[in-house]
């Protein structure tokens, strides 16, 4: 019950947020605002909550961090628009609902997600000392790019029509879902004024949810690691790696709970 309160609370603070920090729907020219407001519609918000609750471990206020975490939820939305285009991964449903490109056009798709990802940036820098500002640019800008996201992704469109492999998946898992996680929670370390140790086991830890949660996404869809090692050996892999990822808790004592109730929440998620 009080993960289920700390979600929800967290979840009305973040999308709150976004009607401080988007344009209006009908601000001109509507058709690109309103594309921005639909891509985050639906969300779990897991990688801002992530973020709100990292900082709280290390004895920060949700407030240092909000504007970050709606910027790292920003960039995840941008992700998903450009991902279901019809020159990636064409889906034409996205949150059970019709995706980006199929209610607002591929132009306007193509530009959401640019706007996503150049206002998320924004939203890094709204708080914190520069050097801070700094810090968090640089571990977004890595965690995204081509030796993150973006390199888990061409990884990923490259293995079209071959042979699955396992350096091959954990590549992709690691890279495309991983590292903006591990981002997520190191952000909120920094921003919450965690030192330099704190802040690197928050890392560890977003490495290794970030990787289970891809591993349930294959359990859930039948791919991936369900291929590779059946779905009993998935599931064991993705609680192995939930049990590691709580060992990098252990200095926070009561304030890491939220975060390993989360992670048992990625572990467990049907959805």
């Amino acid at each position: 019950m009080r993960l289920k309160r700390y979600l929800e609370e967290k979840r009305g603070l973040i999308d709150k947020a976004f009607t401080e920090f988007l344009p209006s729907q009908e601000e001109y020219p509507p058709s690109i605002h309103r594309a921005l407001h639909y891509s985050l519609e639906g969300g779990k918000r897991i990688r801002p909550i992530l973020t709100l609750a990292a900082c709280e471990a290390v004895g920060g206020k949700v407030k240092e961090a909000l504007p970050a975490a709606c910027g790292i939820e920003l960039i995840h939305a941008f992700s998903l628009v450009h991902d279901d285009l019809p020159c990636m991964d064409n889906d034409d449903f996205r949150r059970g609902q019709p995706s980006v490109h199929k209610k607002f056009g591929e132009a306007v798709a193509l530009l959401a997600g640019d706007a996503l990802l150049t206002i998320g940036f924004g939203l890094l820098l709204k708080k914190g000392t520069p050097a801070k500002k700094v810090q968090v640019a640089q571990e977004l800008s890595r965690a995204i790019g081509t030796r993150g996201m973006i390199g888990g992704q061409v990884a990923e469109l490259e293995l079209n029509g071959k042979e699955l492999d396992l350096p091959k998946l954990e590549y992709i898992h690691t890279h495309k879902t991983g590292a903006l996680i591990a981002a997520s929670l190191k952000v909120g370390g920094i921003l919450g004024g965690g030192r330099p140790k704190e802040v690197e086991e928050l890392f560890k830890f977003g490495e290794y949810i970030g990787f289970t949660f891809q591993i349930v996404d294959d359990i859930i869809d039948g791919e991936g690691y369900c291929l590779l090692f059946d779905r009993k050996g998935a599931e064991r892999e993705a609680e192995r790696l939930t049990l590691k990822a709580k060992t990098h808790l252990k200095r926070f004592g009561t304030r890491g709970e939220i975060l390993a109730n989360l992670a048992d929440l990625i572990l467990h998620r049907t959805q």
